[in-house]
C-alpha cells in the first residue's frame, strides 16, 4: 500500500446522440481534456472527504454526494482498505453535461487502486463508475464513464463495444457553458414520459437522432464540415421536440447560426449546461465566442485540430 493514491480523469462532451443513446441509438463522445479531476486518497483515522461540496466526515456529507459515498464504501470493502481521507479537486463544471460525476468516479476509483497498488482493468473501472452513475443519474447510458476514462473520441451504442473514433475534419468546435445547471435527471424522465403520451412522434425523434449520429460520423470520416454542421442543427431540432432544450440554449444557438456557424446543438442532459457550435475557421469561431460572451455565456473553450484551448 502506498502512502497516497492518485487518480485522474478528464471531462467529456457528447457531439451527437444524447438521450437517444439510452434507447439503443448510437452516440459520439469526446474526452474533454480542457477540464479534469484529480483525486487523492490516504489512510486516516476516520473516513473523511475534502471537496468543493463538503469538507469533513463522510457520514455528514450532503445527499448529492451519495454516489461517491457509496462508491468509496464499495471500494473500501472490495480492496480491504483501512479508513481513509479522500480529496477531490475538479475543474469540470458540475451539472453542465461535461460528465462531472462520471469523471469524479473514474478519478476516485483510480486513486483507490493506485493506493493499494492493484492493477485496474478498463472493464473493472467501468463497473465501478457505472455503479456510481446509476446512483447519480438513475439510468446512465455508460457513455460518460467511457469518455471520461479514455483518451480517444468514441462511437458508442449501448450493449456494444466502444469504437475508437479518429477526428478527421477541418473545422473548429466551440464548447460553451451557459452558466445554468443542467437538469439531466428531469430531462431523462421527461423523455420517458413522452413515450407514454406521444409514442410515435417520440420514437421517430429518437430514431432520427440515431440516424444523425451516423451521418455525423460519416461527415467526420470524409471531412465534410458543412454536412456535420447540418446534422448537428437537425439534431437540436429533435432535442427541442423532446423538451430537453430551453430558451437560453435556443437563443445562444440562434445567435451563433446567425453569425455564420455551420451548426449548433446542446450537449449533455440539456435544460441548461453546455452547447456546441461548429465553425469552418478559427477566426469565425473567435468572433462567435466574443458575441456569446457579450450575451452572457459563462465560459467557452475552442477545439482545433483535436486540441482544446481556452478562449
Amino acid at each position: 500500500m502506498l502512502a497516497q493514491g492518485i487518480g485522474k480523469a478528464t471531462g467529456k462532451i457528447i457531439l451527437m446522440g444524447e438521450h437517444s443513446v439510452v434507447y439503443g441509438e448510437p452516440a459520439i463522445a469526446f474526452p474533454f481534456s480542457g477540464t479534469q479531476v484529480i483525486a487523492t486518497v490516504k489512510e486516516n483515522q476516520v473516513v473523511s472527504l475534502c471537496s468543493t461540496y463538503h469538507e469533513g466526515t463522510f457520514d455528514q456529507a450532503p445527499l448529492g454526494l451519495a454516489n461517491i459515498q457509496q462508491l468509496t464504501t464499495k471500494l473500501q470493502q472490495h480492496l480491504h482498505t483501512p479508513n481513509f481521507h479522500l480529496t477531490i479537486q475538479s475543474t469540470i463544471p458540475s451539472e453542465r453535461g461535461m460528465g462531472s460525476s462520471a469523471a469524479v468516479a473514474v478519478a476516485v476509483t483510480r486513486a483507490f487502486f493506485d493506493w493499494q497498488e492493484k492493477n485496474l482493468s478498463q472493464a473493472t473501472l467501468l463497473e465501478y463508475v457505472n455503479f456510481s452513475e446509476s446512483i447519480a443519474h438513475g439510468n446512465p447510458s455508460g457513455i460518460d464513464a467511457a469518455a471520461t476514462s479514455g483518451n480517444n473520441p468514441i462511437y458508442f451504442e449501448r450493449g456494444k463495444d466502444f469504437l475508437p473514433f479518429p477526428l478527421n475534419i477541418d473545422a473548429y468546435l466551440l464548447v460553451a457553458d451557459t452558466g445554468i445547471k443542467g437538469q439531466t435527471r428531469a430531462a431523462v424522465r421527461s423523455v420517458a414520459a413522452l413515450f407514454e403520451t406521444a409514442p410515435d412522434e417520440t420514437s421517430l425523434a429518437i430514431h432520427q437522432l440515431g440516424v444523425l449520429a451516423k451521418t455525423a460520423k460519416e461527415a467526420i470520416v470524409h471531412n465534410e464540415a458543412k454536412k456535420l454542421g447540418l446534422a448537428m442543427t437537425k439534431a437540436q431540432d429533435y432535442l427541442k421536440q423532446l423538451t430537453v432544450s430551453n430558451n437560453t440554449l435556443d437563443t445562444c444557438m440562434e445567435l451563433a447560426l446567425t453569425e455564420g456557424a455551420l451548426g449548433a446543438k446542446l450537449t449533455g442532459g440539456g435544460r441548461g449546461g453546455c452547447f456546441l457550435v461548429l465553425c469552418d475557421t478559427k477566426e469565425k469561431a473567435e468572433i462567435i465566442a466574443t458575441k456569446l460572451k457579450a450575451y452572457g455565456v459563462k465560459d467557452i473553450w475552442l477545439q482545433g485540430l483535436g486540441v482544446y484551448q481556452h478562449v
